[in-house]
């Protein structure tokens, strides 16, 4: 937690908390569980995200990064967070790699509409690693008997998060995950219903904009049905 930031600052607009445990799920993919009696009271709706305030140069004496909710326990005073190192030494990769038991943080409370339609007919997730940590609380908050369809990719087989459900698990092998083209193949192949449900897409902002674009031109879906989260794109700053 930043030094430099007015105690009041933080006591308003941020939620205080401790790093508590951590472990390595896949070769890049890292759990933290944050603890702390403030986490008590918060109110988090599966598929919202944090915004973490990580120590650094920024009018907030730190620079502010995105990462979606895991799981938020109240009755555990617990909130966690699974981070994808995707290499290089940006501000929220280093910390996702270097986060450690007793390191104290502060966060925004959870905020985010990409959320679940729970009167959709059925619905369709897909994205790559950043997008799997969204959809796997989506999935368990799913209404009971609710259909569900997707493809989440991975670079390789050990590189998948485990989500609940039947997605299809893609692995690109080397490919960049920019523009993927495997995914958008993926989703061609599932054999869904006739009739749209509501989808699901996150992740890079190329490779969603083509997997929206196939189910609206070659699927006839409404554009409305079609939910969006662009968390990175090569290049641009300001994603999620």
């Amino acid at each position: 937690m930043s030094p430099s930031v007015p105690r009041k600052l933080l006591d308003r607009f941020f939620v205080k908390g401790e790093v508590v445990e951590v472990e390595q799920l896949t070769a890049r993919m890292r759990w933290v569980r944050i603890g702390g009696p403030a986490l008590a009271y918060l109110r988090w709706t599966p598929g919202q995200h944090i915004r973490l305030l990580i120590e650094g140069r920024g009018p907030l004496g730190g620079v502010l990064r995105t990462y979606s909710v895991w799981r938020h326990d109240p009755s555990w005073e617990a909130l966690d967070l699974v981070g994808y190192d995707h290499g290089g030494d940006s501000p929220g990769v280093t910390w996702i790699r270097n986060a450690a038991p007793g390191q104290e943080i502060a966060f925004t409370r959870p905020e985010g509409s990409f959320v679940v339609r729970e009167e959709a007919p059925y619905h369709l997730f897909a994205g790559e690693e950043t997008a799997s940590v969204a959809f796997g609380p989506m999935l368990r908050a799913l209404p009971a008997g609710a259909r569900a369809y997707g493809a989440v990719e991975a670079e390789g087989p050990g590189d998948h998060l485990g989500l609940p459900g039947d997605l299809v698990e893609v692995c690109r092998g080397g490919a960049s995950a920019a523009g993927s083209q495997a995914l958008v193949d993926a989703v061609r192949k599932l054999d869904l219903p006739d009739t749209p449900g509501v989808a699901y897409l996150a992740g890079e902002a190329r490779t969603i904009q083509a997997v929206r674009a196939h189910l609206v031109g070659e699927r006839g879906w409404h554009r409305r049905d079609v939910r969006t989260k662009p968390f990175w794109t090569p290049g641009r700053k300001g994603l999620d």
